[in-house]
């Protein structure tokens, strides 16, 4: 998938491990710890008038370690640390279940776009897995990995677009395209959306789309139009200098890399 070549209307974020803390299995509220910079990013986001949902995996519910109403109040505590999104949709199948929902599969992230009312290819996916940037760019979207101590360093290869952070990816994603491959803060935020010209940057890989569907929930939208000049928002000067490739781990042995 090539960098984008219009304003971003929607991102969607993967749960675990990219929003908040990766808990395997987790079917209770009070674990749910969001990663750092997540409050922010979310929250900028809404400020400048681009939806927000999430779409993750939950196979724990067909390995029977979860059922459909501990995923339900997981994602509930994640809206009152991090407020409402505007569409949540859950995949709860186990990798052999052959569903259309599944991450690296692209039915949640074409069943997200349809009830935001965008197309995908106005639509981000952050995740920290190679099957969350798969499932975006199969879906016709556009996807940037934030890796952690679970990523893989192929995924780190394979992926059209790299963040350091959680909030670097977000703020890549309010500036105008073209992206490069390692995502920086290209232009002040109040300046996202204005007339001038983005900086230029290097040419991002392309790869092509697919489709379908899958189980979800949703919540209420209601956004605000984008903030004036006094808003408070913290704003970063222009990068002067070439952006820092983000450190990524080795690959982990399989039992921190649990399927989701």
């Amino acid at each position: 998938m090539t960098a984008p070549t219009g304003r971003i209307k929607a991102v969607l974020f993967d749960r675990d491990g990219t929003l908040v803390e990766d808990v395997p299995y987790n079917s209770d509220p009070d674990r749910v710890r969001p990663v750092d910079g997540a409050r922010q990013a979310v929250a900028l986001l809404r400020a400048h008038g681009v939806g927000v949902g999430v779409i993750t995996n939950q196979s724990g519910v067909a390995r029977g370690l979860l059922c459909a109403a501990d995923v339900r109040r997981v994602n509930e505590r994640v809206e009152v640390l991090l407020g409402p999104f505007d569409v949540w949709a859950v995949c709860p199948h186990g990798p052999g279940d052959g569903c259309a929902c599944r991450k690296p599969r692209p039915g949640m992230v074409l069943s997200a776009a349809a009830r935001l009312r965008v197309r995908p290819e106005e639509v981000v996916v952050i995740g920290d897995i190679g099957s969350d940037l798969a499932a975006a760019r199969a879906a016709g979207a556009h996807g940037v990995l934030v890796p952690t101590p679970v990523t893989r360093a192929e995924e780190v290869t394979a992926a059209d677009h790299v963040a350091a952070n959680l909030l670097t990816a977000v703020r890549a994603v309010l500036t105008d395209p073209p992206w490069g491959r390692i995502l920086a803060d290209e232009r002040p935020l109040g300046t996202a959306y204005g007339p001038g010209p983005a900086q230029p940057s290097e040419p991002a890989q392309s790869s092509g789309p697919a489709q379908s569907s899958g189980f979800a929930q949703s919540s209420g939208p209601a956004r605000p139009s984008a903030p004036g000049p006094d808003d408070g928002i913290v704003r970063t000067a222009p990068r002067t200098h070439r952006p820092v490739q983000p450190s990524v781990q080795p690959a982990v042995p399989d039992d921190r890399r649990r399927p989701r």
